[in-house]
């Protein structure tokens, strides 16, 4: 094969410039010195790449290498201590991989591409002189930030464990969750640099194999030098990138991605990062949080009216009283209309600068609170808000009713529980409150319809998005606006197409 024969002939002296994609087909030498001279011609000034040279006791010379500070030093010596002590006779892999080594996961190797992802994602290799292959050993350890609670996803009554960034991890807080061999995760390399290991998972028998299929041709058609983040896998999955809206639900807490999993969704973990990906993400997921599930249905029907309440709020009150202190005064009761003007009386500024000053303002200081250290952060956020609107009103750049508007909007906006969905709620406020000062209430329905028709017309990962409202199914609305009864709620959502539909038995009459 050409690809072979090139990839035999590449100059070693130059292996350093390539990546490693590039191994596909080098194979591991059969001495110790030709593989070591590969090894520091690759990782030559990489001063973490430690590579030990010992011998066997009785027998031939042997190369460990691994990344410091990515393993369990305690293993390693114990794994060198197994071959020191060795006591002569035939050596081969076989015999070291299956009884000298007291490795839980050791794993034979031929070729270097596979060497060198093993190696630089935290595993031990192994060579052996007069033996073509080598020997990964899992002895992956390190430090690693330990499982703590979520700090986006905090809930008053449910599990307070979240993702944190190693993937493994992650992959057992799922698995200890959903305790059943029907979940599947199948792992990718995506990078041509980072070679970030990716997972995707799901529920064998429950997910579509469609959607399945679908989620796994996007993941492979990704072509990129690194990955560090699982925001560069969502831009790249996600069916319409030019829509302000997410199509991609991010999580860290592994209840979120479980239950996802068993309603027929799959999830995607990315190394190094402690947020999921759940996919297919529509309009209504918006709206729901964990612990509406874990509080009594009519608690969690409630807070599913509030968030749509607020909803409605954090994206049309500014421009509503644009529209009506502007074009509509008839609107707004007497006295509350004289008070509105007296206020505004000394303000040398139309409504629209107002709202797009304070709006302006208050969201340069949540920016701002979210990169101060947090002992600070929240201070200055606070603090700074009531300082720079008390001040703005007593300069009479703002008034009073302006600065109560904009508050009201960004608690609204506080209440959605899916942070990548109010961040588009903030981004269309403002285009929204401009069509307001021009075209008053008319403007604020041309807007709603225009967002209306986009959301109708958006899919994800070939669902509609705002499904199971559009199209209806009133199977399906048990779930949606309220929060029907655990066991009222016996079928998975009809519009994933799962391949199994029963959640639960039917209930004993």
């Amino acid at each position: 094969m050409p690809t072979k024969t090139k990839a035999r002939s590449l100059p070693e002296g130059k292996l350093d410039h390539y990546a490693i994609n590039k191994f596909q087909d080098v194979p591991i030498r059969p001495t110790v010195e030709a593989n070591g001279k590969i090894m520091e011609e690759l990782f030559k000034d990489s001063s973490d790449i430690v590579m030990r040279e010992f011998e066997i006791e009785n027998g031939p010379k042997a190369l460990l290498c691994y990344v410091d500070g990515m393993v369990t030093t305690s293993a390693v010596d114990a794994a060198m201590k197994a071959l020191m002590i060795l006591e002569g006779g035939e050596f081969t892999i076989d015999l070291i991989t299956e009884t000298t080594l007291p490795v839980a996961q050791a794993s034979k190797i031929q070729f270097y591409k596979e060497l060198l992802t093993n190696l630089l994602s935290g595993d031990s290799v192994l060579f052996v002189d007069g033996q073509d292959t080598a020997v990964c050993l899992g002895l992956r350890g390190g430090i690693r930030r330990s499982v703590a609670e979520p700090e986006t996803e905090t809930v008053v009554r449910g599990p307070r464990e979240g993702f944190n960034e190693h993937l493994r991890t992650n992959t057992s807080l799922v698995r200890s969750k959903i305790k059943s061999p029907r979940l599947k995760m199948k792992s990718f390399v995506i990078g041509t640099e980072t070679n970030t290991n990716v997972i995707l998972t799901y529920m064998a028998g429950i997910v579509n194999p469609k959607l399945l299929q679908e989620v796994e041709d996007r993941l492979s058609r990704i072509h990129i030098d690194g990955v560090l983040e699982s925001g560069y896998i969502e831009e790249f999955v996600q069916d319409q990138g030019f829509s302000p809206f997410p199509q991609v639900q991010t999580t860290e807490r592994p209840d979120t991605v479980a239950a996802s999993l068993l309603e027929g969704r799959v999830a995607i973990l990315v190394d190094g990062t402690p947020f999921a990906l759940i996919a297919p993400f529509g309009f209504w997921q918006w709206l729901q949080a964990s612990e509406d599930y874990y509080e009594r249905f009519m608690v969690g029907t409630l807070l599913r009216w509030l968030r749509l309440f607020s909803l409605f709020v954090a994206l049309f009150s500014p421009a509503l009283y644009i529209a009506v202190s502007t074009y509509h005064p008839e609107m707004i009761p007497t006295n509350l209309l004289l008070s509105i003007a007296a206020s505004r009386e000394a303000i040398p500024f139309p409504a629209v600068v107002e709202a797009l000053i304070m709006e302006i303002a208050f969201e340069a200081l949540r920016e701002a609170g979210v990169r101060l250290p947090r002992t600070v952060g929240q201070a200055v956020s606070i603090l700074g808000a009531l300082v720079v609107g008390q001040a703005a009103v007593q300069a009479g750049i703002v008034s009073a009713a302006m600065v109560i508007v904009v508050s009201m909007t960004g608690i609204a906006s506080f209440t959605l529980p899916r942070y990548n969905a109010a961040i588009a709620i903030r981004m269309l406020r403002f285009p929204i409150m401009l069509l307001a000062s021009v075209f008053g209430l008319l403007g604020i329905m041309i807007a709603a319809m225009v967002v209306v028709g986009h959301l109708a017309k958006l899919t994800t990962f070939g669902i509609p998005y705002l499904a199971p409202v559009t199209p209806v199914d009133l199977s399906d609305m048990k779930d949606v606006m309220v929060r029907a009864p655990w066991w009222k709620m016996r079928r998975r959502p009809k519009y994933l197409t799962p391949d199994n539909l029963q959640r639960q038995r039917p209930q004993p009459e």
